[in-house]
């Protein structure tokens, strides 16, 4: 590795964050959430210091067949289900669960030649008006699936759009219970909010993704600081170059920044070709050498810079951290007008990644 920019991935911390999943809903199985390929962590990188979960849960067909070939046999469940009937026999193969949201999803259940049945999760709409079926159609949609050979256990599913707030589930819980008035099924309800913040809504499977990660499903760190869950991917560089600007100097593209005073700055091989935001603003927090200071002026393609008045001994080559143990991930997100979501899955594949 030439270039100083790296991803490290903490695998104990990962566990960890399972591990505080299943003590805040002790009575839930776990669907361990690695679409968007882990959230940009590398499931292939990641996948067996999750192996303590009851079930994987993603998106993408060829991540669901690349689990099973590396040995998972445990359940996944496709979020999003079968995107083409096409798809159904490898579901059958690779013995997926597939949510099933749309009526011709029903349809093609019902032509398919299958060796075995297919486990499925029903989604109700809960009022996020995305996916699922609404509440007043659930009871006829399960009768309908309950009479499908090619059918096997149905499991209740529904998303919240506001589990972060307080009473952001209330008009959801009413929907759902509308929804399920006297089918007796299992549930799976909660995401990472809810599985936190409304254990009323834990049910029989929690789908924990975000906080597996450890970054706050609110986009603000302190709501998740005293969890227990610990920030697994750490964004690190070094300091390149080093400027001394002087009264009225500017910095980077736009002059957005100028110095008002004899200032020293640093310039870190990073930049939003990497995945760092390019919205992040002056004063976006960052560690440099273990003391905080910010950025200043506009984020290049391959270059930030920082401000070194806290780090009179920085020079060429001190370590900086982006983002990760020190400088949380929902900081930097908040700064830039984000969310950490957004930038673990924004990690470029130019960028290193190692794992510890």
């Amino acid at each position: 590795m030439s270039r100083p920019v790296q991803a490290v991935i903490d695998l104990q911390a990962l566990r960890n964050n399972l591990q505080v999943v299943r003590r805040t809903a002790p009575a839930s199985r776990v669907w361990s959430v690695v679409k968007a390929n882990a959230y940009g962590h590398g499931i292939d990188r990641i996948w067996r210091a999750l192996e303590g979960t009851d079930g994987f849960a993603m998106l993408n067909l060829e991540e669901a067949i690349l689990l099973r070939e590396r040995g998972w046999k445990g359940p996944i469940l496709m979020l999003e289900g079968f995107f083409h009937a096409d798809e159904l026999p490898l579901f059958d193969k690779y013995r997926l669960t597939s949510s099933i949201h749309s009526n011709w999803q029903l349809k093609a259940l019902q032509d398919a030649r299958l060796h075995a049945p297919l486990d499925v999760y029903l989604k109700i709409n809960s009022g996020m008006n995305r996916l699922g079926f609404l509440p007043q159609r659930v009871p006829g949609i399960w009768r309908q699936l309950r009479e499908l050979a090619n059918v096997g256990d149905i499991t209740l599913m529904a998303h919240f759009a506001n589990a972060e707030h307080p009473d952001g589930i209330t008009d959801a819980v009413a929907r759902i219970g509308q929804a399920s008035e006297g089918l007796e099924c299992p549930r799976s309800l909660a995401n990472s909010a809810a599985t936190l913040w409304h254990p009323e809504v834990q049910a029989d499977w929690v789908r924990p993704g975000i906080i597996l990660y450890g970054a706050s499903p609110s986009g603000q760190w302190q709501d998740v600081a005293n969890s227990g869950i610990r920030p697994v991917m750490t964004l690190t560089s070094q300091i390149i170059a080093i400027q001394t600007l002087q009264a009225g100097d500017c910095v980077g593209y736009g002059s957005r920044y100028c110095a008002s005073q004899e200032q020293r700055i640093g310039i870190v091989a990073c930049g939003y070709a990497d995945g760092y935001p390019r919205l992040a603003p002056t004063g976006t927090p960052v560690m440099v050498d273990g003391i905080r200071t910010g950025t200043v002026g506009a984020i290049s393609m391959d270059m930030l810079t920082v401000d070194l008045t806290p780090c009179p001994h920085a020079g060429i080559g001190t370590p900086v951290e982006l983002w990760g143990n020190e400088v949380k991930i929902d900081e930097v997100a908040s700064a830039a007008g984000t969310v950490g979501y957004e930038l673990m899955c924004a990690l470029a594949p130019r960028v290193p990644v190692v794992t510890v």
